[in-house]
């Protein structure tokens, strides 16, 4: 039962944290160009957005660092409520901002301000509930209870367009209708409380706080497991690159490149994100039956074989077609990967150290590769008067790296997480 109890709320607060997230990439991609930067040229302003959403990403190690630290001396339970917090409220301010036509400069200033806090408070979010949920689990079972916090990443991503899609339908929402799903982001505050408030602290932290916490762990971390935090850290910066790459800069490309409506760019990440949230888990269920390296090794593969045709399909404007490149690369590819990594970091570092391990690995590469990557596929098209093959050669490229990097990894299936 208490397994349970702690799995539903991580996932509930990854709902919370990707709902936020992904609302921020939508708007940048279809609005916030006209509303924080109407002065500049179309691609510029494209540009000028995508920049503000990787923004986000810079603010998140230092989040990372901060909660982590904090989350390896005194606890899980209070790092995810307070990351919760921060998430959700800073991303109903979003919905309260003023426009550059109402204060000017001011306005994209404020954002700017609010992403950073965003970002703060993301950079522990997911990787709390992960380690939550991991140290809470059956070892036999862990790599599917461990993926249900991803699969909690696609249900929010699927909300959110949900909504978004939803509000971009109202006359009104060139001018207010797109703050209408900031502002809901305080219900699934609430409702993210409630869930957290409930759960019990780790027994695996409980025992290893008994013998003594470090009092450095990011230090530790790196002093100790230098190749495991290698190995992780050269895995997951190309592999939240693509992701967003697919879910932010496609999007953009679709309806601003190909003028198709904002209606397919939409409806192709509802349906890829509906389907990633069944995927997942069944992926984390395989990892626990032949392992977490083949199973991230068989994405990474898959989108390397994909990368090019992937974009084939979007550039036919075809609609079906546009929803399949998606979905196979979503659903397939990217939550593949997402389902194995869940486990296997949990795996790869000590419980004195877990929750630094993970967050330096994950956040600082988001920061680094992640948050810039549609900004750079944005600067690629530019640059090739609208081709795709260079953003396409860029998926690949990050796949291969992160395939190469997993062959380096040892396979954790078995590890016992009181004593690795």
């Amino acid at each position: 039962m208490k397994g349970r109890r702690t799995a539903l709320a991580g996932a509930v607060g990854s709902i919370v944290e990707y709902y936020d997230f992904t609302l921020f990439g939508l708007a940048a991609a279809l609005v916030f160009n006209e509303q924080f930067f109407p002065d500049s040229s179309p691609g510029a302003a494209t540009l000028s957005s995508f920049a503000t959403f990787a923004v986000g990403f810079f603010a998140r190690p230092v989040g990372g660092a901060v909660f982590s630290h904090f989350g390896d001396r005194i606890g899980r339970k209070p790092m995810m409520v307070i990351t919760l917090l921060l998430m959700g409220l800073s991303t109903t301010a979003i919905g309260l901002l003023p426009s550059y036509a109402s204060v000017g400069i001011l306005a994209p200033i404020l954002l700017v301000l609010l992403r950073l806090l965003q970002g703060f408070g993301a950079g522990a979010e997911y990787v709390g509930a992960l380690v939550m949920v991991a140290e809470a689990s059956d070892s036999r079972r862990r790599g599917l209870w461990a993926s249900l916090p991803g699969t909690g990443v696609f249900t929010g991503i699927l909300i959110a367009t949900l909504v978004f899609a939803g509000a971009s339908a109202l006359p009104s929402f060139e001018t207010w209708g797109w703050r209408l799903p900031f502002l809901l982001s305080i219900v699934a505050v609430g409702v993210g409380l409630f869930f957290r408030a409930r759960v019990e602290e780790s027994e695996v932290f409980e025992r290893q706080k008994s013998e003594g916490t470090s009092r450095f762990p990011m230090l530790e971390v790196i002093r100790k497991q230098p190749k495991n935090l290698l190995i992780a850290f050269v895995a997951n910066g190309p592999f939240v690159a693509i992701s967003y790459l697919i879910q932010v800069f496609v999007l953009s490309y679709v309806t601003k490149t190909l003028e198709l409506s904002k209606t397919t760019g939409l409806l192709a990440n509802v349906v890829a994100s509906s389907l990633a949230i069944v995927s997942t888990p069944l992926f984390g269920m395989l990892s626990d039956k032949v392992g977490r390296r083949p199973v991230w090794l068989g994405g990474a593969a898959f989108l390397v074989v994909f990368a090019f045709p992937m974009f084939w399909l979007v550039e036919t404007g075809n609609t079906l077609l546009v929803i399949v490149s998606v979905t196979l690369g979503l659903a397939v590819g990217i939550a593949s990967m997402y389902a194995a990594q869940a486990s296997l970091y949990t795996e790869l570092f000590e419980t004195r150290f877990r929750f630094s391990g993970i967050a330096l690995a994950r956040e600082s590469t988001s920061a680094l590769i992640g948050g810039p990557a549609p900004f750079v596929a944005a600067a690629l098209l530019e640059a090739s008067g609208g081709a795709s093959w260079p953003i396409a050669l860029l998926v690949l490229g990050f796949a291969a790296i992160s395939f190469v990097a997993i062959l380096f990894a040892p396979e954790t299936r078995q590890a016992d997480l009181s004593v690795v």
